[in-house]
């Protein structure tokens, strides 16, 4: 449960600004902070952290554990010395209002891989000792993470139940074979991971000593083509082959008419039980350590979820499924008692997802652009909200404000009037002052809504592989009004930073 009022900003670090193609936890990622605390804001949302994967997305990570290495801050390492000046020169084709993961993956890994070999041939004990430690204290998932992304380039990225028959099925004298045979590979990964976590570790202290807090995102499901799956395939509905027979979606909704299929492997719930959820304990103790509040994504698939055979090219052929429901709850309560977790409660939500929440104590979503299409009933409306909420103008599945409003129909754009007293709509200011005078503790606003973006600078396009998580915004754009405007409506609705 969350009991104080505050307001805040959801941002993914790509989409700073930044010299090498896109945003990171560098110099600009600190500015920001800083751009929070003058707008009077407590929240910086950011989205999943991992490895990106089809599509660009942190939603469908190589690792549950590991955290994105293309967010690592160059300048950092160069000033550690473990680069060159030279280094640190951008590529001319790298673009401010965009990320283009083609051109800076291989930029970013190639001065990484720099860096690993500077750091292992430098006579920095205290560092070493730290690299040392790290990796002893996060070996349960960081040696398979590190091999599995060795052994993914060995294999030029075929999926892991393709490759030779002993690694597949991770046979010990194979994975002997492998540490031996290469181990500058593995090491160069879990330097990777290190670095990630110096910096995630500095930045949030930087943001908490400032009295900004952080949200994570923890999705539900992991890709299948992870070391997750990888080393843990008795967690997972596969068969004798490694293969799923079944894999996660959505049925048809607002965003798709043809359902979303996401494709994931799902649960054996089964086995998490009998094992007392620990994987699910571990992953959400990592997530802890890193955020002070974490979203869990697509709550609703812990009563039950949509299983779709994986032979099926769309999620329309799928049926609903128990899931392990008050069980994990229990157990993550017994583990963390002040349960700080965020439900996503969007999409189908029957009375029994809402009875696990309210079990739970957990506050819900509520996103306003769904609240214009019924009467005063619909729950998305503000005067329906509860304390215990966190509402959204928009989130990073949405369209930007100003795209909503463009697309929407007449009678919406009455509604929306109507409900919010003008005849003349500021958008999306209204929307802002809206969500910021409602009940709701919490509520978050995209940054791009504060930029009055259109819809050409949305972050996703759910079922859509292309155009995604590329956005970026740059300090242009982010006007001293905009600030000014943005902490008055905060400081107005109680919501300002103590």
């Amino acid at each position: 449960m969350i009991n104080e009022r505050a307001s805040g900003i959801l941002l993914h670090p790509t989409s700073l600004p930044g010299p090498f193609g896109a945003g990171d936890l560098g110099a600009n990622a600190y500015l920001f902070i800083d751009w929070l605390i003058g707008a009077g804001q407590t929240w910086w949302q950011v989205l999943p952290l991992g490895e990106i994967g089809p599509g660009n997305s942190p939603y469908m990570s190589s690792s549950a554990f590991a955290g994105n290495v293309l967010l690592i801050d160059l300048h950092e390492l160069a000033y550690q010395g473990w680069l060159a000046p030279v280094d640190l020169i951008p590529l001319p084709e790298f673009r401010r209002d965009k990320a283009d993961y083609t051109l800076l993956t291989p930029f970013k890994l190639e001065r990484l891989r720099r860096a690993a070999k500077q750091f292992f041939a430098s006579d920095l004990y205290g560092m070493h000792s730290e690299y040392s430690d790290f990796c002893l204290t996060e070996c349960e998932w960081l040696d398979d993470y590190a091999r599995f992304m060795t052994i993914s380039e060995q294999q030029d990225g075929r999926r892991w139940n393709q490759w030779p028959a002993a690694l597949a099925n991770r046979e010990p004298q194979a994975l002997l074979s492998l540490d031996a045979k290469s181990a500058e590979k593995i090491s160069f990964w879990k330097f990777c991971q290190w670095c990630f976590a110096r910096q995630w570790v500095q930045l949030k202290t930087y943001a908490n000593d400032r009295g900004v807090r952080l949200i994570g995102d923890v999705p539900i499901f992991v890709a299948y083509q992870s070391a997750d799956v990888w080393a843990h395939r008795e967690l997972f509905e596969l068969d004798e082959a490694g293969c799923p027979a079944v894999v996660a979606g959505v049925p048809p909704d607002y965003f798709s008419k043809t359902g979303q299929l996401w494709g994931n492997p799902l649960y054996r719930w089964d086995v998490h039980e009998e094992t007392g959820y620990a994987w699910w304990l571990k992953r959400l103790q990592a997530a802890l350590s890193n955020f002070d509040q974490v979203r869990i994504d697509h709550f609703r698939g812990f009563v039950s979820y949509w299983e779709v055979p994986a032979s099926e090219t769309t999620a329309i052929n799928g049926r609903w499924v128990p899931g392990p429901g008050a069980g994990l709850f229990e157990a993550f309560k017994k583990a963390f008692p002040e349960l700080p977790i965020i439900a996503e409660d969007l999409g189908v939500i029957t009375p029994d997802v809402v009875e696990l929440r309210d079990q739970f104590s957990l506050p819900g979503m509520r996103i306003l652009q769904f609240a214009f299409g019924e009467d005063n009933s619909n729950p998305f409306l503000p005067h329906n909200y509860i304390a215990n909420t966190v509402a959204y103008t928009g989130t990073h599945d949405n369209d930007t404000v100003m795209g909503w409003w463009n697309a929407i129909s007449d009678r919406e754009k009455d509604f929306v009037r109507e409900y919010l007293g003008h005849q003349e709509i500021d958008v999306p200011w209204d929307m802002i002052v809206a969500l910021s005078a409602s009940v709701a503790n919490t509520v978050i606003f995209p940054m791009q809504d504060i930029l009055c973006l259109s819809g050409e600078h949305r972050m996703n396009y759910p079922g859509s592989p292309e155009k995604n998580w590329e956005w970026r915004f740059t300090w242009e754009q982010v006007q001293p009004w905009q600030t000014v405007r943005f902490a008055k409506i905060t400081a107005e609705n109680s919501r300002s930073r103590a």
